[in-house]
């Protein structure tokens, strides 16, 4: 439910029973006021039901800003030069990653919120994108770069920001923290006041900030309204799972960082009843399902266990892993849904696969991806160990071939990883270097000597244009095909993202499950074949409505027999269909 549907005394009322917990020594109703005043008024009063919220036409692109350059423009122009002229009518939602002045990891160590970083371009141009797609912008939540004036202000003692950050002394006992890295979790700095030790969950160039002081859960309230006033849409909780500390805790999916969440879920309702909420938790399965809440947390939240799974379905040719994962998934409550993607700008993260893939299996998948040109990136355990954190590179190159080596059908792979993403339970996600075939960028991995950046490619316009015009390269080839398939996609009702899946049960090849449309109009049979060998399927196993007629969606061609044999090609998905909306 919206806070549409209730009074605003009532939204005050529900607002100061989450802020009275959380800050004991402040008057709720006084910070409650704050916090509304701080988020800004109201930008739509209209009442949007939850089935309303999304539907099948909704597909999102991840891009950064400067993903594509061209000399003499703005990349943000070229950006939306790029969109118009190929994907307009493709993607209904694009997420440009941290457009903001910046001092590393790639954007998300955030000098100023406020501001468009000008080697992007400005604020018109973010304003531009977001009257065409819905956009998505990052709230990177837990942290500020060292350079941000909130830190620079903290050395010398002024406001704001001399009491925004988390200190520690490195004498208390913080070996139960949980961690994403193996640096040291406190930074030694000099302030005018002496030496002190900052919290640094991530890196010593990214400075967590204090939830527990009311100021700065203010500061952030007006960063998300004035993201809203600018069009931005949907709002990613970047590392939300590590907000709220407190010493003698693992610091991560604390009760009060759901708090948070719920609150921020309030304050976007009431300001604009069309913003989603979207938190990234790159954590093992069952924490992640934890931020639906009871409806009441994030709208959406990334499904962190599928890109894991289903490469290593496709290198090993076997859905065991990836079936018992859907089988056990549940589905996402109304006015919910999960972000469905397979490749992002940081790595295949492992931690989503913790109690779904055996360590024997991890560390087969794990040597496979080395041998395919893969970085691993590594983490620090409660017990001070060091132990795989994700594995960097391109998702195109994480299909060069299988566990048996190279081989011919590297393109096919990826093609059928993204069928299997647009058609399962969800919101489906891209990020451009996997429309582009996007090699490993070892140069920008030489120069930057950080993992990440070999799937951080930026491609020069007119490159990129010519390869995507030459019918014999495989970025024309993917290219042209995975448009063709989310159009194919985004017409169907049985795709809609709370839509009605079952698992089926093939064989150990062949990944297959079944899509029912809301209305119970529209069926859909996905069956994938994950392996480099062709595969039977009796079709008198699907059960098919005999009184209907079927066709395969992708191939367009019609099932003349629904009691005979269908042979899969390696890596051929069908999506058999009774219906046709388009």
């Amino acid at each position: 439910m919206t806070t549409d549907f209730i009074s605003l005394d009532e939204l005050k009322s529900k607002l100061a029973a989450l802020l009275g917990p959380l800050y004991p020594e402040t008057d709720p109703h006084q910070l409650t006021d704050d916090c509304l005043q701080a988020v800004g008024p109201r930008l739509d009063s209209a009442i949007v039901p939850q089935e309303q919220l999304w539907s099948e036409d909704d597909c999102l692109l991840i891009t950064y800003g400067n993903s594509i350059r061209a000399p003499g423009h703005k990349p943000l122009d070229t950006l939306q030069d790029f969109l118009h002229e190929h994907l307009r009518d493709v993607f209904s939602a694009v997420h440009v990653l941290p457009f903001f002045p910046h001092s590393s990891d790639g954007g998300f160590a955030v000098i100023d919120y406020t501001q468009v970083d000008p080697d992007l371009g400005d604020w018109e141009d973010i304003e531009a994108l977001s009257r065409d797609f819905k956009l998505m912008g990052d709230l990177v939540i837990n942290h500020v770069s060292s350079q941000s004036r909130w830190f620079k202000n903290f050395q010398y003692g002024r406001d704001p920001g001399r009491d925004y950050f988390v200190e520690a002394s490195p004498h208390f006992d913080l070996s139960s923290v949980v961690r994403p890295r193996t640096s040291t979790l406190l930074h030694r700095v000099e302030t005018t006041a002496g030496v002190k030790h900052v919290w640094c969950t991530f890196s010593h160039d990214q400075i967590d900030v204090d939830f527990r002081n009311p100021k700065v859960l203010l500061e952030y309230l007006r960063i998300i309204g004035g993201y809203l006033d600018r069009g931005i849409q949907w709002l990613r909780l970047d590392a939300v799972a590590f907000l709220w500390k407190e010493i003698g805790t693992p610091c991560i999916h604390l009760p009060q960082t759901h708090e948070v969440i719920k609150l921020l879920r309030l304050l976007m309702d009431y300001k604009n009843p069309h913003a989603l909420l979207i938190s990234e938790t790159n954590v093992p399965n069952e924490e992640n399902l934890t931020y639906f809440g009871n409806s009441n947390e994030a709208h959406i939240i990334y499904n962190f266990s599928l890109p894991p799974l289903v490469i290593h379905a496709l290198l090993s040719g076997d859905n065991r892993y990836l079936k018992s994962w859907l089988m056990s998934m549940p589905p996402s409550p109304m006015g919910c849904a999960y972000l469905n993607f397979t490749a992002s700008h940081d790595g295949i993260g492992l931690r989503p696969a913790e109690g779904l893939l055996s360590d024997e299996e991890l560390s087969r998948f794990l040597d496979t991806l080395r041998s395919f040109g893969g970085r691993i990136s590594s983490r620090t355990d409660d017990t001070g160990a060091t132990k795989p954190y994700e594995a960097n590179i391109s998702l195109f190159d994480a299909f060069k071939g299988t566990y048996k080596g190279t081989d011919r059908w590297q393109e096919h792979r990826l093609l059928c990883s993204q069928i299997i993403m647009l058609s399962l339970e969800g919101i489906p996600a891209f990020y451009i270097h996997t429309l582009f075939a996007t090699p490993n960028d070892l140069d920008k991995l030489e120069a930057t000597q950080h993992n990440r950046c070999i799937n951080r490619k930026n491609w020069h316009a007119g490159e990129l244009e010519s390869l995507l015009a030459d019918a014999n390269s495989p970025q024309h080839r993917v290219f042209t095909e995975l448009r063709r398939l989310i159009r194919i996609r985004c017409a169907q009702p049985a795709f809609h993202p709370n839509a009605t899946q079952f698992t089926l049960h093939i064989n150990s090849a062949v990944f297959a499950y079944w899509r029912q449309s809301m209305r119970r109009t529209q069926s859909i049979f996905c069956l994938n074949n994950l392996s480099d060998e062709p595969q039977p399927i009796n079709l008198s196993d699907l059960n098919l409505i005999s009184t209907e007629t079927w066709r395969d969606l992708i191939a367009g061609k019609e099932i003349e027999d629904l009691y005979g044999t269908l042979t899969l090609a390696p890596y051929q998905c069908l999506w058999l269909t009774n219906y046709e909306k388009k």
